[in-house]
């Protein structure tokens, strides 16, 4: 899977006593992690964090899954007993518990201690995931591995105590998700910076996703203002809505996106879909050196030297003698030479 798409849902259904499970791959700071969640659906509501909801949050590991589910059984249906009552105005007041993410572990929150995380930033992929879908003064039990044919899961509690309003992404304004944008793409280099290649490829992969959807606004504004110019001399009072961003702000961000998170994948050992990022980026800004070194560098792995040799000549057109495509180049060249002797020699065998 690539990186940045961290919740691939496996399955999820209740059975008749209305547990539901839900397993999906997360993304975590050394990898992906086999992710299983379990909790009761007493009732539905529309009520339950969305995209920017500042959570009140507590984790407890587990030793062994028979804690976490005893814990979460005596909890299940009721309301947190002994915790005071909290206000979204006192949530908004706490505002978000600044921590850094650590590369050594998977739940990125300090454990046994109320902590408050903005839904969507991305800090700990496991404890959001588990909070989408809950309501105030839930708990729900979660288990995670790496290979779940060799090792015994890690087990865990996620208590939600309160939260704020948010908003899905189709309801923020083009600024909002703009805003957004911005701040995953500086989180992303924060992460590589760090060597959390795991987690800035997912603030990458998340900030894209968000840009796609600004496309559709920059679309609807461009036809507003054609049908403003047809009728500007009719209704010299029309007014437009100005575009922000702009379309050309907006494709080179995605370029450089697509960029960053090609070189994430490079980097995870993911040449495919660092060439597919690569090429994305290229087609957006053709001008963008970063991208054609990463798509030559991305094919010369999976040995599509032909492809290969035309990004780095590609590379050296907008920066000559560019000292690391004229060495590519060099190694591809010794490549093909040895491969031809090679061949040569094969068929030299065949016909003596």
């Amino acid at each position: 899977m690539e990186p940045g798409h961290p919740l691939e849902t496996l399955h999820g259904e209740a059975d008749h006593d209305g547990v539901c499970v839900t397993s999906w791959l997360s993304v975590c700071p050394r990898g992906l992690w086999k992710v299983q969640r379990k909790r009761i659906h007493t009732f539905s509501s529309i009520n339950r964090p969305r995209l920017g909801s500042l959570c009140r949050v507590r984790v407890h590991l587990k030793s062994n899954a028979d804690e976490a589910e005893s814990l979460a059984r005596e909890t299940r249906g009721e309301k947190l007993a002994a915790q005071p009552a909290l206000s979204v105005a006192d949530v908004i007041e706490s505002g978000a518990t600044p921590f850094v993410r650590c590369k050594d572990s998977v739940l990125q929150v300090p454990l046994g201690d109320w902590t408050t995380l903005r839904l969507g930033d991305g800090q700990c992929d496991i404890t959001e995931a588990c909070l989408e879908g809950m309501r105030a003064g839930e708990i729900c039990e979660v288990r995670f591995n790496r290979d779940i044919k060799t090792s015994l899961p890690l087990c865990a509690t996620v208590e939600l105590q309160a939260f704020t309003p948010g908003k899905e992404s189709w309801e923020m304004s083009p600024s909002e998700k703009w805003e957004r944008v911005k701040s995953h793409k500086e989180t992303g280099g924060v992460r590589f910076r760090s060597e959390d290649l795991w987690g800035a490829a997912d603030s990458y992969s998340k900030a894209i996703k968000l840009v796609i959807t600004l496309y559709n606004h920059i679309r609807d504004v461009q036809k507003k203002r054609c049908e403003y110019e047809a009728e500007e001399q009719r209704d010299p009072n029309a007014t437009v809505e100005t575009l922000h961003p702009s379309a050309e702000e907006l494709s080179t961000m995605k370029a450089e996106l697509h960029s960053n998170l090609s070189l994430c994948q490079l980097k995870l050992n993911q040449p495919e879909w660092a060439k597919a990022n690569a090429a994305k980026a290229t087609q957006l800004e053709p001008g963008c050196a970063k991208a054609w070194y990463r798509l030559g560098k991305a094919c010369q792995i999976v040995n599509e030297l032909e492809e290969a040799k035309r990004a780095y000549r590609k590379l050296l057109e907008l920066q000559p003698e560019m000292p690391a495509a004229l060495k590519a180049l060099k190694e591809i060249a010794s490549r093909e030479k040895e491969t031809n002797a090679q061949l040569g020699l094969r068929l030299s065998k065949m016909f003596s």
